[in-house]
């Protein structure tokens, strides 16, 4: 007979010894926060010129608008992200985001939420913009919480360019082509009717 955990260790998956024994998914920093408005355009631009933000990557539709922009205010890729409010509301939250030390930290966290009933939203992934490895899931609040492993993108170059996306590019997906869920448009807090 062998070791038999707990019930307070008992894994979900019957082939596995135990739950993962570390305190949570051991988060290393606050990665992030996005934003979600009306007008990204505005947001970003106090943004920039007020706090002194700035742009690393966007995405621009077809007509010009931009409907997502990532500023960084140190020499990581980003830290603050507004992106367009599909519902035409402003004052939301996307998500806020802890960053891991490796992307195999967060598969494990995947294992973690598995074991504590944890709704996950979509990943493990990799997002096309920033490069970053994700997992997003809800709060018990309803908040979007993204554990993310930003692979140490950094922003060097005094004279960087503003990285701009397509609509056309940004269709394809995610960097290994899944597509963006639905929810990922429509899910902010606090919430609001759908149009």
């Amino acid at each position: 007979m062998g070791y038999e955990a707990p019930p307070e260790l008992a894994p979900s998956l019957k082939n596995q010894a135990q739950t993962y024994p570390a305190r949570g998914v051991c988060v290393r920093r606050l990665d992030h926060v996005n934003f979600l408005a009306a007008e990204v355009e505005g947001s970003t631009e106090f943004v920039r010129d007020v706090l002194g933000g700035q742009p690393t990557e966007q995405i621009m539709l077809d007509g010009g608008t931009i409907a997502g922009r990532w500023l960084t205010f140190t020499n990581k890729s980003y830290d603050l992200v507004y992106t367009r409010d599909w519902t035409g509301s402003n004052g939301r939250l996307h998500h806020i985001a802890f960053a891991t030390d490796t992307r195999e930290d967060i598969l494990r966290a995947a294992d973690i939420f598995l074991d504590k009933g944890v709704f996950i939203e979509t990943g493990p992934h990799k997002h096309a913009i920033q490069q970053t490895f994700f997992l997003y899931v809800y709060e018990p609040g309803g908040n979007r919480i993204e554990l993310c492993n930003p692979c140490a993108r950094l922003v060097l170059a005094p004279d960087w360019r503003t990285i701009t996306w397509t609509e056309a590019e940004r269709a394809k997906g995610q960097a290994w082509g899944l597509k963006t869920i639905e929810s990922f448009h429509t899910h902010g807090t606090p919430p609001v009717d759908l149009p």
